[in-house]
């Protein structure tokens, strides 16, 4: 048992961003498809919890040292959902301190590795009152994962599959042994075709404000769309695609596979805002920038004959990507086209991460 002084437990946590995109949801943060992600590297959320047992629990939570009410508020509601599973919060005072190596609202799934950090601090500290556990043991305890995924998919549907690295699946599906809506599971790297090993994810800033409709509100939109069931049964059987082109026989080429890769991804990331543009009420997410910038990497990629493509999330933001070889490309369009549209400063450069870590706090 857990003595009666304060400990911390502390992880890093990446974004990811889904490839075949997830929109629509069941009760209890079930997918109503299975989605494709791979994880960031650079874009990551730091977050500690130190804990102490007590007879009358309490949360504070700072985030860049400040108090954050409403982010306060939230975490709480999520962590009186969790006494099921983590009955020692119900007497036990917490203090969560977190930091984002990005900016909020930049078009990356903030809350992804937010509530992916935290899970896995959650998780650490259960095996702690439990005894006996180091969080250098983790890396190789299968059902810690697992059991992080669930937690974070709690918080936030897209934060389950922010607890691997590489290329994660969620959503249960056939091409996928292990895959459950509960949790996500990773594609293992050993497996993915070496030319997708540098995926590189430059993240465009069209507009750096809140959204005019959450996503949350989004995918109960989805619950009365009048194409659901096929974009439903479309995103499936796109997984399945996706999973067989990442996994294609190193004697494929890389530029046949690119090509593949940004034909199927592309049309992932515009049937998304199609489902917005279709539902009762409709909204638009893009905007007149994000239209402008996707012509113009179409038609550069098209005069180069160079694999440059383009996803987006439930925004107006765009991640460019492609391999690392092509980054001379990708700074001429940058640099050419794109700082034009958006001014300096205006884009976010990450790559393919191997996934979350555990940090080692001063003493």
């Amino acid at each position: 048992m857990l003595e009666k002084e304060p400990s911390t437990i502390a992880w890093e946590c990446p974004s990811n961003i889904a490839l075949v995109k997830y929109w629509g949801k069941f009760e209890g943060q079930i997918p109503a498809n299975a989605s494709l992600s791979f994880t960031l590297s650079s874009c990551v959320t730091q977050t500690s919890i130190a804990y102490q047992i007590d007879a009358e629990p309490r949360l504070e939570f700072l985030f860049d040292g400040q108090p954050k009410p409403t982010f306060e508020a939230k975490i709480q509601t999520y962590l009186n959902g969790l006494h099921d599973v983590l009955p020692w919060l119900k007497n036990t005072v917490l203090k969560i301190e977190s930091h984002n190596t990005f900016p909020h609202s930049s078009g990356i799934a903030s809350s992804a590795s937010a509530m992916g950090a935290l899970a896995l601090g959650l998780v650490s500290v259960d095996r702690a009152m439990k005894g006996g556990f180091d969080l250098t043991d983790a890396a190789q305890d299968a059902d810690f994962w697992r059991q992080a995924s669930n937690l974070a998919r709690r918080g936030s549907g897209s934060a389950c599959r922010s607890v691997y690295g590489g290329f994660t699946v969620w959503g249960r599906h056939e091409a996928v042994e292990g895959s459950d809506d509960r949790w996500a599971v990773p594609l293992g790297m050993d497996q993915i075709h070496p030319t997708f090993h540098d995926i590189q994810d430059v993240v465009l800033l069209v507009d750096r404000g809140e959204k005019s409709v959450s996503s949350s509100a989004g995918h109960g939109l989805m619950n009365q769309h009048p194409y659901a069931e096929a974009r439903f049964k479309q995103g499936n059987e796109r997984v399945g695609e996706l999973n067989a082109l990442l996994k294609s026989a190193s004697s494929v080429s890389d530029d046949e596979l690119w090509w593949a890769f940004g034909d199927l991804v592309e049309s992932e990331a515009l049937t998304l805002h199609a489902m917005m543009l279709c539902s009762r009420p409709s909204f638009l997410l893009m905007k007149p920038k994000t239209l402008e910038i996707l012509e113009q990497i179409r038609r550069f990629r098209n005069q180069k004959k160079v694999p440059l493509f383009f996803t987006l999330d439930a925004g107006a933001n765009i991640h460019l990507l492609f391999p690392a070889n092509a980054q001379n490309d990708a700074m001429e369009l940058l640099d050419k086209q794109i700082a034009a549209i958006l001014g300096p400063d205006s884009y976010l450069w990450d790559r393919l991460g191997a996934g979350p870590r555990p940090l080692t706090l001063p003493s």
